[in-house]
């Protein structure tokens, strides 16, 4: 196998496919990026058995042949090169040589046979979006997956196509996040849960232009994305997903409207005065023209006012300052909605389309020594 390519488009792909490669493994196989030139295309492979990334490199083609190599070693090397076109060839024996201006590197390569390819899946009815809008819309659900492995139907987020809308739900059990879009064309009704850990990847890929689409393909097992001369495969998590609907509400004892830039910078400052060991609620006491936010901790305290449009009753509620950052910090409205109905209840931070809804759990304070 003999290619040559620039340094810039070499490390591009390799850093696509390079998320798809596991930091340890027993098989030591999948610590391996795979090189496969054939067909007039250079194409890098790699695959932790739960996500696998194919992607083209563009470059010119001297000798066919697949060779795979430490993806760690690899992208390394071909990091720290000049700027300049990189040769890659192998001999029989898989040892690959790497030229780039007065730079040689030889490394041990071995041969791909054991290397599990991404499975041959029969593509159809693809769902078409924007790079720009998956990206969005991956950004204001994935913090509000869990990470605690015990329970994976958390760690996923839910898919769920009706027609021609893509409802995208994340929850941890302290907070929900809900975006809905509406798709350019009417789609059979769908329903998966997809590892937020590929979401977190796939996002980190997409162009996030406007002009940029995407190709979303599902199977019983499995979700694929194709863009940009790359494939990103991941399995499903099984199971079934949380009856959110249950947990969703329009009843609301209070409305409050408040400009979200002053509730989020207050929120933060509040913030500067909790230990990260400590759990401290951020207090919200609501009446009819101010909100005031109320903190105290170890450190000291923190007490401020913000003009609001309230609709309702007076309320005092206690939150997780984090959760209330970062719902905010996804939101793109200069003015949000808040619905509350008492301090023991959910809030929800929702516009009137319903295009998005955050719901919150409030958190047990004690009013007598706020």
């Amino acid at each position: 196998m003999k290619i040559v390519c620039t340094k810039t488009e070499l490390l591009n792909r390799v850093n696509i496919v390079l998320k798809a490669v596991p930091a340890k493994s027993t098989m030591p196989i999948l610590e391996c990026l795979i090189i496969e030139v054939k067909n007039d295309t250079i194409k890098l492979v790699a695959n932790d058995m739960e996500l696998g990334i194919e992607t083209l490199v563009k470059g010119d083609i001297i000798d066919n042949g697949t060779v795979a190599v430490n993806a760690k070693v690899f992208s390394e090397i071909i990091r720290k090169l000049p700027d300049n076109d990189v040769t890659i060839d192998t001999d029989s024996n898989y040892l690959l040589t790497i030229i780039c201006e007065k730079a040689k590197f030889t490394i041990s390569g071995k041969s791909g046979e054991e290397f599990p390819y991404l499975p041959n899946i029969e593509k159809s009815d693809a769902v078409t979006l924007s790079q720009f809008t998956l990206k969005e819309v991956i950004r204001q659900t994935v913090f509000s997956i869990s990470d605690n492995e015990s329970n994976k139907i958390m760690t996923g987020e839910l898919f769920e196509i009706n027609g021609n809308e893509l409802k995208v739900v994340s929850l941890d059990g302290h907070r929900i996040s809900i975006r809905k879009i509406t798709l350019k064309e009417q789609y059979n009704d769908l329903k998966v849960i997809v590892p937020g850990k590929t979401l977190i990847e796939v996002s980190k890929i997409l162009s996030g232009e406007f002009t940029d689409e995407v190709s979303l393909f599902f199977t019983d097992k499995h979700i694929i994305f194709e863009f940009d001369d790359t494939i990103v495969l991941s399995r499903l998590i099984e199971g079934e997903y949380y009856k959110i609907n249950q947990m969703l509400s329009s009843d609301y004892e209070t409305k409050v409207t408040i400009n979200k830039k002053e509730l989020l910078s207050c929120i933060d400052r509040a913030t500067l005065l909790i230990k990260e060991t400590e759990k401290k609620p951020i207090i919200v006491k609501i009446d009819d023209k101010n909100m005031e936010l109320k903190i105290n901790s170890t450190i000291g305290s923190m007490d401020e006012e913000i003009d609001i449009t309230k609709e309702g009753k007076d309320i005092l509620i206690g939150f997780n300052p984090k959760f209330l950052i970062d719902a905010l910090r996804v939101i793109d409205d200069e003015d949000i909605d808040i619905y509350l109905i008492n301090p023991k209840a959910p809030c929800f931070i929702r516009d009137k389309e319903e295009s998005y809804i955050y719901l919150i759990l409030p958190v047990n304070f004690n009013s007598a020594v706020q």
